[in-house]
């Protein structure tokens, strides 16, 4: 009997698991994860389950019974130490698995802070896992003051989440402006004025120096000058690739695991997806951090690790939740030459266009803008600029162009 297993038990690991059962396959399945909870979802953590409005069976991708219905092998708590492509096994400390396709969907793990610039301070945290979510939420108490390090999504949601608990914020971006690798100036310049309107102490184009403390952080010190007491601090600065298995079982590597069309890795036994994984898009390695991202290319994963020759072709799509803002991203904003806004009743969107060609939206409390604008994004079709500017343009007009 084939065995599959898949190394990594995150969202494209159960989109993998899940896929393969879906499309028939009877085989032994072993999914290996190196936390002790079983697959669950990740947005929810620096949002809902931060603020408490989200209960810990809720993050779970399936209930704990769906991996003995469906005779997978959930190994919680176990970190493979090594695997051995000629011989076509995989160790976890000295127990040894054999396999005869294997998917890696060992995803990413945060940047952290040089010690040198205190990084290793109690009360430094980052928001990545549900340990990572658990052992910050005690600091989230009123008027607590908080650090926050970066002008990501994780940083802005950690943000919106400590303003309404009634801690005193600051936020600092290094560079120009939040948001600044993956959005537009125009979106950036809507959520510094959203996080300002709730008390954010937001400053851009400031790092940070050091943190100081006797053991525990209680300063720190920033590039303008200035030093802060705080309480605890989050560091949110971007993530890396999880690719030291594949590393260590010689396979190729390129912004990631460099994997082909169909996700399959330099060894054509082992596929890789997810933010671990980089596929060819445009002349380029890519690699996406997205939930989208990894449900989608762990499905296509699945079907190519059943031999169905698969192309997997990217369909962006992002979210996040701020305050009472809901962000929803569809596309790729890079290389745009023109930003059109669009504006109704308590809704905004920012349709991004390149040679005349729609290529991503962001919008804002603004669904069915975000709907219309995917459907004409994916279909490759684009939008007329002065009619989506125009607020009284049906939105339906558009998908007729």
């Amino acid at each position: 009997m084939s065995h599959f297993i898949v190394i990594g038990a995150g969202q494209a690991g159960q989109s993998i698991v899940t896929t393969l059962r879906g499309q028939g396959f009877d085989g032994r399945i072993t999914l290996i994860g190196d936390e002790p909870a079983p697959p669950y979802q990740r947005p929810p953590l620096s949002k809902a389950y931060l603020l408490g409005e989200m209960e810990l069976e809720r993050l779970f991708l399936r209930p704990e019974s769906y991996y003995a219905d469906e005779n997978i092998t959930l190994r919680t708590n176990a970190k493979v130490t090594g695997i051995d492509p000629k011989a076509k096994t995989v160790s976890i400390g000295d127990e040894v698995l054999s396999y005869d396709k294997l998917a890696l969907a060992t995803g990413s793990a945060p940047r952290l802070l040089p010690a040198a610039i205190g990084g290793e301070l109690e009360g430094v945290y980052t928001m990545r896992t549900l340990a990572d979510a658990d052992a910050i939420e005690p600091e989230f108490r009123e008027g607590a003051s908080v650090l926050i390090v970066g002008g990501g999504y994780i940083g802005l949601e950690a943000a919106a989440v400590a303003s309404k608990k009634g801690l005193k914020v600051t936020l600092v971006e290094m560079a120009d402006r939040i948001l600044q690798r993956v959005a537009s100036k125009e979106t950036s310049d809507y959520f510094r004025a959203l996080h300002s309107s709730h008390g954010v102490d937001l400053r851009e184009g400031v790092g940070l120096v050091k943190l100081s403390g006797d053991g525990r952080v209680k300063t720190a010190d920033l590039t303008d000058g200035t030093t802060l007491d705080v309480d605890f601090v989050i560091v949110g600065v971007g993530i890396i690739p999880g690719t030291e298995l594949a590393e260590l079982a010689g396979l190729a590597l390129e912004n990631g695991i460099k994997t082909d069309l169909h996700g399959a890795t330099s060894d054509p036994d082992i596929f890789a997806a997810g933010d671990c994984a980089s596929f060819p898009h445009e002349g380029v390695q890519m690699r996406l951090e997205s939930v989208g991202n990894a449900i989608d290319q762990g499905a296509v994963v699945a079907k190519n690790m059943l031999g169905q020759d698969v192309i997997y072709t990217p369909k962006p799509w992002f979210w996040s939740d701020q305050y009472d803002v809901k962000l929803q991203i569809a596309g790729l904003s890079t290389g745009h030459d023109q930003v059109v806004i669009r504006e109704g009743d308590g809704t905004r969107s920012h349709w991004y266009y390149k040679d005349g060609q729609l290529i991503a939206i962001d919008a804002i409390n603004d669904p069915r803008g975000y709907m219309v604008a995917k459907r004409l994004i994916e279909s490759g079709k684009t939008a007329d600029p002065d009619k989506v500017a125009d607020p009284s343009t049906d939105l339906k007009q558009l998908m007729r162009g």
